[in-house]
């Protein structure tokens, strides 16, 4: 009796107890700020980037194009933040208008470069044999040309619009990129539950896409947050080159070209746009690294 008491009583105590909480979202963030500060700071960046971009009619104090052949060539001051091109025009207007571009193309690029990657490397590295022979063959082929000069030259024969940069460069990162997938895929491929799967009849379609493509999606995350700030840099090489998007919408590349001949005299027309360039990368590496250490523990930084 006393033995059956205790039961009774140790069941609806078992019962009354609060369930277990996972880690709430704020936690998580905290818990990264605190790991990884340089990564956080990273992401802050990003985010204010993204803001910026998406608010900038009203952040700008001036529309990107106007001109002002009086007030040309002036120094940062209080009516014109970082001072006035050789047009006359605001560049704070012209770099906050610029982070559209920055953020179109290589949100863009990367977006489609990711598709690419996975499907080439999911593929090649799941079947094998004559499959991923034939398909290496031919990434090693498209990775034989170089990258810029490659996408010069597509870009002067088909146009410098804003698809046609993100379809050329996504495609171009994409066929390099699927290499990285391709080795995750053969790492999952060989694992006890696909094997299993494969041997209970299951298709090719339901282990890829229950299977395979839920292991490799935090290399594909990871490879995504590394390759923006790689092709920030390449659309404002592009750019500087004369081959990224026309004028006159302005883009931080162009207008690190247009000051070329000023300089010396009026630096603030290449500070201002080429340290936009370099905080946005920076932070956009810092951040990826911190996204790679999460989800990758076997490449922890000691950042």
């Amino acid at each position: 009796m006393a033995l059956e008491t205790v039961q009774k009583d140790t069941h609806r105590d078992a019962l009354v107890l609060p369930p277990r909480r996972g880690k709430s979202p704020a936690r998580s963030v905290l818990r990264f700020a605190r790991q990884k500060p340089l990564a956080a700071a990273g992401g802050v960046v990003v985010i204010g980037l993204l803001l910026v971009a998406l608010l900038a009619p009203v952040i700008a104090p001036y529309p990107y194009d106007q001109l002002n052949v009086i007030e040309r060539l002036q120094g940062p001051s209080g009516s014109h933040l970082f001072g006035t091109d050789n047009q006359g025009r605001d560049t704070f207007s012209r770099v906050v208008y610029g982070s559209q571009v920055t953020v179109i193309l290589s949100f863009g690029a990367v977006a489609l470069s990711t598709v690419v990657a996975t499907v080439i490397g999911v593929v090649s590295g799941y079947f094998g044999g004559i499959v991923d022979m034939v398909i290496q063959r031919i990434v090693e082929i498209w990775q034989a040309f170089p990258g810029l000069i490659f996408v010069i030259f597509v870009v002067s024969i088909f146009g410098t619009g804003r698809i046609e940069l993100i379809i050329v460069l996504g495609l171009l990162f994409g066929v390099g990129s699927s290499r990285v997938v391709r080795s995750a895929t053969l790492s999952v491929r060989e694992l006890n539950y696909v094997e299993a799967a494969a041997a209970l009849g299951a298709s090719h379609t339901r282990i890829l896409l229950r299977h395979i493509l839920p292991n490799v999606v935090p290399v594909v995350i990871v490879t995504a947050s590394v390759q923006i700030g790689a092709v920030i840099l390449a659309e404002s090489s592009l750019s500087f080159l004369g081959f990224g998007t026309p004028p006159p919408f302005p883009s931080w590349g162009r207008m690190l070209q247009e000051s070329q001949q000023f300089m010396l005299q009026y630096p603030h027309l290449a500070f201002f746009p080429g340290a936009a360039i370099a905080l946005v990368v920076y932070s956009l590496n810092m951040f990826g690294d911190g996204i790679r250490d999460v989800l990758d523990p076997r490449m922890r930084g000691t950042r």
